[in-house]
């Protein structure tokens, strides 16, 4: 005989969703098919899905909180910073039962870590690790930077106070975006990635390429460090990412083009 208790136990926690209800009312007050109903349902969010996302009353499985502002400068002290009030959605039971079903506990948190710093981010926050530890997840550290550790691996950036203001050790985000522009992403789409602005991403790109560029006219890194305004360990950093990275076909053409632009300006410029 089929054990069928663990579909049985998602279709519970399914059955408990706003949505379901709804449709639920559709299919009895009406005599809908369920098919009917979905259409319904799928049509009050086409029509007013602005209303909703623009509400001030708080959503089921949200939560609001306030956190360090964007706007707050990454070497000010948290005790002191602007504090921007955020809403973020904790639990979404039709976007994480899913997950859950099929990633488990771990993966369901990661989902929601991604979500809710984006989400932050979008509003004009910037949540922290302790924020994620001990505000909202109710665990310890360990567990989060487990967590942040498994999407630096696979090259996901999470909107961090520490990664967009470059607190601490971690300049991963500036690696990162480099990363993206190897393999051949247009810009538009890294800023839309990792969270930053198109003339952000720009300018990263742009001091990479001046990076490897003084670095191939024989520079070294306290002098490129100096010349770029850009810290010793950064500059380290592009250095060692341009000897590991397979760029693509067009990527590396640009580069080279780049480069001996910049040879043939350091001539003029010595002949003069």
């Amino acid at each position: 005989m089929i054990n069928n208790s663990n579909k049985y136990r998602w279709n519970r926690l399914a059955a408990k969703s706003l949505d379901q209800q709804f449709v639920n009312e559709i299919i009895n007050g009406l005599n809908c098919s369920p098919f009917e109903a979905e259409a319904v349902l799928e049509t009050v969010y086409r029509v007013f899905s602005d209303y909703f996302d623009t509400s001030d009353t708080l959503k089921p499985g949200q939560i609001k909180l306030s956190v360090v502002s964007i706007e707050a400068p990454g070497v000010q002290r948290l005790s002191d910073a602007k504090q921007v009030t955020v809403t973020l959605t904790l639990t979404d039971d039709k976007e994480d039962l899913p997950i859950r079903k099929r990633s488990g506990v771990v993966g369901l948190r990661r989902h929601r870590i991604q979500r809710i710093c984006q989400q932050a981010l979008d509003q004009g926050g910037l949540l922290t690790v302790e924020d994620l530890a001990y505000r909202i997840f109710n665990c310890g550290q360990r567990t989060i930077c487990r967590d942040l550790q498994y999407f630096r691996d696979n090259d996901v950036l999470i909107p961090l106070r520490s990664t967009i203001k470059d607190i601490g050790r971690t300049l991963s985000h500036r690696v990162l975006i480099i990363k993206h522009w190897a393999k051949g992403k247009q810009y538009a789409e890294i800023s839309r990635d990792t969270s930053h602005s198109l003339k952000a991403v720009q300018n990263y790109v742009d001091k990479f390429k001046r990076t490897i560029a003084l670095c191939h006219a024989g520079y070294n890194v306290t002098k490129i460090s100096f010349l770029l305004r850009l810290s010793a360990a950064l500059i380290e950093q592009y250095i060692d990412l341009y000897q590991q990275l397979n760029l693509v076909a067009h990527r590396r053409q640009e580069l080279e083009k780049f480069l001996k632009k910049s040879v043939h300006c350091d001539d003029q410029e010595a002949q003069r």
